[in-house]
């Protein structure tokens, strides 16, 4: 998903009513600059009052405006907000502006944010970089990466280098300052106008031994105007670079950064409160105020069952807070901000604090039910927040459950909590079957919520198959097959190659595409060129229209190892497309005799990095496409007719709405944790932590490496992968066979210098 540069905060005043704002001090002074700009300061004023976090104060500094229309708007703007202040200065630019405002700042204020009256802040900055600086007490000013927009786009995500500081500026000057630092290099200083001003102000702070701390997400937007500041000092680079390298030469040494997503965390105490964090509630809404812990907002199957239930929950009803715990390059971050206020706890705290921050967020938004799902932290948390929380019902959505990934997987970490849990959700009727019958479960507390599908947008009467055939090149006289998902292990693409090889010794009138990427796309490309496949394979890569692609396509092919239920088959059959499946997971209560054929799974699950298949499992693949084929018309008419009659998207939202309501209202109040096992608890969490860390570990280090990051800048990353007692496990066993054949182990044996 590419970054959608409409979604500007402040288009909207939409400000959070707070309980108590009378006597709540400002901690933190934002700074704003002005000069006739009365065209962008209300859409930037309307992103601060936006903020999550209310205890600032906004000092706009009028630097001797000249034009009638931008003074009266700023009284406009000051009418808005108490925390509003403007003050007038005779024109001297806008270091000198920025030091007078630090200078009007209130006494207790303990931070400084720098804003340019036509940038914008994401509404969790403030909140973000509090705690930031709050909890990493050493370091002098925190910053996110931003956005470019209007004249010129971009996304921008840098590695804090302080030598290269010294040559290249990759800051903006939107950051949280500690004041006393600031005050302690002079601020800026700086009586000459367009002389990167702030670029020098970052260089005297690292001179002096301070550090930043980099949070990785987007939240700054920088306005990128044809007459900039930037621009201005452009034209006068000759004497700006005279006063950058003066003060470049004053650094002795590298200064490291602290930069987000790390692991540092090493049995250290779990702190479940921070003191100097101010407590400030929102006031009562009247609605179901919801908690989601998820990993992280990508998009897979899971990912799009959490977006679709929180954008299509009534926002009347309900207020939603989404915190994520994995480290990711969440493409879809802004999808789910247009539903909910987002919270990454691996882009800017410690891991020791989350549950200090999750405690805050609980309290200050009025939280009344927790939903966690496909988190593994959020799981090993879950005891602590019910012995802390008592009332407050923690629900959780199991989507599979995965034998080779820790005998179980998430099945396993929901029964292990079934004692705190009020209900678990599944998106089966297997996976409920599982959890009783294997795991033990309470069967009252195990219900079956089916994902569901949009059968709005997957609708065939929408859709010309002759024009899009035409449009994607595709033969009108053969057969089209698709096989939608992620090219990994768990999709076994390798035994689709197989299906088609034998196929293929028996007729040629078909076509199968290939949609999606992942790990073992080039060895699914070399090897179908080996088997002489290619002229009956198109490889058209990963597609946001995948709509399109099942209208063109006669039938889908599902051969995973293991699914909960597969979003691909609700689509598949909501586009009138029967679906051949393996026999996992709950496919077989979507497709039935009448919408397809399963499949006999003939594989045990930790076998899943073993490409060798029987010749029985393909010859039943064969069988289950020619069974299709031959009575193809009979099919479609019956598949989405299984869709309309309880598989859609809306169909989901009522029933978790209904779900949801009943508990909110009718929490189980019992103490099934007493307060006094609160230790207990949290040394629970730190045991968590810490068997998760290799993997924690594994995903800060992909993430640095998507924007070419050094493994070696990354600090805290640590791997203590070879554990003689994992050994006996097959699941371990299939993880080292697959870091193996992808050549990650060679590297963790250098990084490790194993």
């Amino acid at each position: 998903m590419n970054f959608d540069f409409s979604k500007e905060p402040g288009k909207k005043l939409e400000k959070i009513d707070f309980e108590n704002m009378s006597g709540l001090e400002p901690l933190i002074s934002i700074i704003m600059p002005f000069y006739n700009d009365k065209e962008h300061i209300e859409q930037t004023i309307n992103s601060l009052l936006n903020q999550t976090f209310p205890a600032f104060e906004i000092l706009i500094i009028d630097d001797g405006s000249n034009d009638k229309e931008s003074i009266e708007k700023l009284k406009e703007i000051q009418k808005l907000d108490s925390r509003i202040k403007v003050h007038h200065k005779e024109n001297g630019g806008a270091a000198v502006a920025r030091d007078y405002g630090v200078s009007k700042t209130a006494k207790n204020s303990k931070y400084i944010v720098f804003c340019d009256s036509d940038d914008l802040l994401n509404k969790t900055y403030l909140e973000t970089a509090f705690w930031t600086l709050e909890t990493n007490q050493t370091a002098s000013w925190a910053y996110t990466d931003s956005i470019g927009f209007e004249g010129t786009e971009y996304t921008w995500n840098k590695w804090f280098d302080s030598n290269k500081m010294k040559k290249e500026n990759d800051l903006v000057i939107t950051s949280m300052i500690k004041k006393d630092d600031f005050n302690e290099v002079e601020g800026f200083n700086i009586n000459e106008k367009n002389v990167y001003e702030d670029w020098n102000l970052w260089l005297k702070l690292i001179a002096k031994g301070h550090f930043p701390v980099h949070m990785n997400y987007y939240g700054c937007w920088y306005r990128r105007k044809a007459e900039s500041e930037l621009n201005r000092a452009r034209e006068n680079n000759e004497r700006a670079m005279e006063i950058i390298n003066a003060t470049a030469k004053t650094i002795k040494g590298d200064i490291k950064a602290k930069q987000y997503p790390l692991f540092n965390y090493d049995w250290d105490i779990i702190k479940d409160e921070v003191k100097s964090i101010p407590s400030v509630k929102r006031s009562e809404n009247n609605k179901i105020n919801l908690l989601m812990i998820i990993p992280w907002m990508v998009m897979g199957g899971a990912d799009q069952f959490n977006f679709d239930l929180i954008s299509r929950l009534d926002k009347s009803k309900y207020d939603i807070t989404i915190i994520s715990t994995e480290p990711a390059v969440n493409t879809y971050r802004q999808a789910f901000e247009d539903y909910a206020t987002v919270y990454d706890l691996s882009t800017f705290l410690d891991q020791k604090y989350w549950v200090a921050f999750i405690n805050y967020i609980i309290e200050k938004n009025n939280i009344n039910i927790i939903l966690n799902t496909n988190s593994e932290f959020g799981y090993g948390m879950l005891p602590y927040l019910k012995a802390k929380h008592q009332n407050i019902p923690i629900i959780d959505y199991v989507h599979m459950e995965e034998w080779y990934n820790r005998n179980g997987g998430y099945s396993r970490d929901s029964s292990g909590v079934a004692s705190v849990l009020d209900k678990t959700l599944v998106c089966n009727e297997n996976s409920r079957k599982i959890l009783i019958d294997h795991f033990g479960r309470n069967e009252k507390e195990v219900e079956t919520v089916y994902i569901g599908v949009d059968e709005k947008k997957f609708d065939p009467s929408k859709y010309d198959r002759d024009k899009l055939k035409e449009k994607y090149n595709l033969p009108k006289d053969k057969y089209i097959m698709s096989f939608i998902c992620r090219i990994s292990e768990q999709k076994r693409p390798m035994l689709l190659l197989e299906v088609i090889k034998k196929l293929k010794e028996t007729r040629d009138d078909f076509v199968v595409l290939i949609i999606g990427d992942g790990n073992l796309l080039n060895k699914m490309k070399s090897t179908a060129k080996k088997y002489n496949l290619l002229n009956n394979m198109i490889f058209m890569g990963r597609t946001n229209k995948t709509d399109e692609i099942y209208d063109v396509s006669d039938l889908t092919i599902n051969c995973s190892i293991k699914e909960g239920l597969a979003l691909t088959a609700y689509e598949s059959l909501a586009m009138g497309v029967p679906v051949v499946s393996s026999d996992v997971g709950g496919q077989k209560e979507l497709i039935d005799e009448n919408t397809g054929v399963i499949v006999p799974c003939m594989q045990e699950e930790e076998d899943i990095f073993d490409f060798n298949y029987s010749e029985e499992e393909v010859q039943n693949y064969v069988d289950a496409i020619n069974k299709i084929l031959a009575n193809l018309k009979k099919y479609k008419q019956n598949c989405r007719k299984k869709i309309l009659n309880g598989f859609t998207i809306d169909q989901m939202v009522i029933r978790m709405s209904n779900i949801l309501k009943n508990i909110a209202n009718e929490p189980n109040k019992q103490k099934k944790i007493e307060s006094d096992n609160i230790d207990i608890c949290k040394e629970l969490i730190t045991n968590r932590l810490i068997n998760i860390s290799e993997k924690y570990g594994w995903e800060a280090k992909e993430y640095n490496s998507y924007f070419g990051f050094s493994i070696d800048d990354i600090e805290g990353y640590k791997f203590e992968l070879f554990k003689e007692k994992m050994w006996q496990h097959k699941w371990y066993r299939g993880i080292i066979r697959f870091l193996q054949k992808t050549g990650i182990m060679k590297q963790l044996k250098k990084l490790t210098n194993m």
